[in-house]
């Protein structure tokens, strides 16, 4: 019941925030571009949350935020989940010394900061949303990969694969049939909590000047051009900070969520 209601909450959550980036899809207060309405005005009828130091609607950045937050880390946890599951596949059926090889090199890839490879990518190639999605997705193939080939070993040392195997299944079958509709609850939960880790990634990277440049208004740049005037005008900061707060919070409990509804023996244990 406990693992129900995290993720009912989880969902309420991660839900505010998606409604608030389908509906800047299709309306938005004013123009992300727009400077007319005033440096630093105070919330008000015309701003409900007020203006940043170039005179921009902060709803209508936070908006746009939302919207970037979701696709960067929606866009990353597929990239990082083809790469990361075909190369699990792959190390799991693999033979030992290609098993080895592909193991030493998730290690490298693993070891290696997750903000440092995706800024030496997006260094590479330039600032922008794709360069964004593509940095973050790298960086954790190399964690939904490892986490892969673990739970494909762990399906093919059961009987019932070895049985399989002598009454003549082919190995794509055996995929399809056996290995992945066992292997994918784990999967979801560590692809949910990786989403939550790819928003702040890409929270970082904006903030460090390396996101979507503008006048996309990621969280990040917002935060970053607030910390020069957080006592003056504090929302300026507050607001992104709880947005991305919330939505970290909201894409964790939904995991924790699915981790209690996929494992019968911890959900009883609670």
């Amino acid at each position: 019941m406990k693992g129900r209601h995290t993720f009912v909450a989880g969902c309420v959550l991660v839900g505010l925030v998606l409604a608030v980036a389908v509906v800047s899809l299709v309306w938005l207060p004013y123009d992300p571009s727009d400077t007319t309405g005033g440096r630093l005005a105070p919330p008000g009828g015309e701003h409900l949350l007020g203006t940043d130091k170039l005179g921009r609607d902060l709803l209508t950045r936070l908006m746009v935020g939302a919207r970037i937050a979701l696709t960067v880390g929606a866009g990353s946890v597929l990239v990082g989940g083809v790469l990361g599951v075909a190369a699990g596949l792959l190390a799991g059926f693999a033979t030992r010394w290609l098993d080895d090889a592909l193991s030493a090199a998730l290690d490298i890839l693993i070891a290696f900061p997750t903000l440092l490879l995706a800024m030496l990518v997006v260094a590479v190639r330039e600032a922008s949303l794709g360069s964004a999605i593509v940095a973050i997705g790298l960086a954790m193939s190399g964690v939904v990969a490892r986490l892969t080939r673990v739970l494909v070993k762990r399906v093919l040392s059961q009987d019932y694969i070895t049985a399989s195997r002598t009454s003549g299944t082919s190995w794509p079958r055996l995929v399809t049939e056996h290995v992945l509709p066992n292997i994918w609850p784990t999967l979801l939960v560590n692809l949910a909590l990786q989403l939550g880790l790819a928003v702040l990634a890409e929270a970082s990277l904006s903030y460090l000047g390396l996101g979507p440049p503008p006048p996309n208004a990621s969280w990040g740049r917002l935060l970053q051009e607030a910390q020069a005037t957080v006592l003056t005008a504090p929302l300026g900061a507050i607001a992104p900070g709880v947005l991305l707060v919330v939505l970290v919070v909201g894409v964790n409990l939904v995991a924790d969520g699915l981790r209690d509804l996929a494992d019968p023996t911890r959900r009883s244990s609670r």
